[in-house]
């Protein structure tokens, strides 16, 4: 399967229309159908659905969007990678996957510092839970990952941050609940909880509250903080949340309590073990390891 195909695919999969499609490649119209009719005999699967008006991917033109997705970035990623070799300067592009944590404002911290000595290295912050950050990682899409500790951390190198993230309520200042300095873990079940999706199927809930965890009355569950955080002001409920993620000024209506006793997360950066890193990934790790007196 070419590249070039691979490209074409794409185009026709973000115009959806054929015409507009040859016209971003700079190929005639013809040519370009001639192609997708090759891919899809090549891959022996029907790709599009061919409208009048509009080209609609199938299930199988849906997975070869992602996965050519993928592919099309790491040969972009790669060349870059060897260019760069080639370059006195350490110059190059960082690629770090996250979920959200205070923890980035380390890594912040280092870009910064590393930004002052090596102006022509960029930095691409890719946001997700740690599922979609480890898939990226072992794909070679991004070479950093930020996650909460896992319990199979030694498949990976890794450096332990010099943070944590605290797990509390937030929730309305107008709340009963505001009063409190702390909630104590046996308040959650008498409220309307939202809830991390991830937390959930990783069964991190279930570790604190054991079979107890049943008893929980889970109104929503939520990838992105910021938009569970709507629903905590419209007073549809309280979320279990990290600390420090969310706005909490005095123009806030929202606050955070911590839950006793103490939920912490340690936090980690990771990467893959025996990867070959850039001069630009490798002056990252260093000044990483440097700050962390690793």
């Amino acid at each position: 399967m070419e590249l070039r195909l691979l490209k074409y695919f794409l185009a026709v999969a973000r115009e959806e229309n054929i015409t507009a499609a040859a016209e971003s490649l700079h190929i005639t119209q013809p040519t370009l159908s001639k192609q997708l009719m090759e891919l899809e005999d090549e891959i022996g699967k029907k790709l599009f659905i061919r409208g009048k008006r509009k080209i609609i991917l199938t299930e199988d033109g849906i997975l070869l969007r992602k996965r050519a997705g993928e592919i099309i970035n790491l040969v972009d990623k790669t060349e870059a990678e060897l260019k760069e070799s080639d370059n006195e300067l350490i110059s190059g592009d960082i690629y770090i996957g996250a979920g959200e944590t205070d923890g980035i404002r380390t890594i912040a911290k280092v870009s910064s510092k590393l930004q002052k000595k090596y102006p022509n290295i960029h930095y691409h912050l890719f946001s997700g839970d740690s599922d979609d950050v480890l898939e990226k990682l072992d794909k070679g899409l991004i070479d950093f990952g930020i996650l909460i500790e896992p319990s199979y951390i030694k498949k990976y190198g890794y450096i332990k941050l010099p943070t944590y993230d605290t797990w509390g309520l937030l929730m309305r200042k107008d709340s009963p609940l505001a009063k409190k300095d702390y909630i104590n873990s046996k308040e959650l079940f008498n409220i309307p909880l939202i809830c991390s999706k991830q937390s959930i199927d990783n069964n991190d809930f279930f570790e604190w509250f054991g079979e107890d965890f049943e008893k929980l009355n889970i109104v929503l569950t939520y990838n992105l903080l910021y938009n569970a955080s709507l629903y905590v002001e419209e007073g549809f409920g309280y979320a279990l949340a990290f600390d420090k993620l969310i706005n909490l000024t005095d123009d806030s209506n929202l606050c955070f309590k911590p839950i006793v006793p103490n939920i912490k997360a340690n936090l980690v950066i990771v990467w893959k073990k025996y990867q070959v890193f850039s001069k630009a990934t490798q002056k990252f790790l260093d000044e990483l390891q440097k700050e962390n007196n690793i």
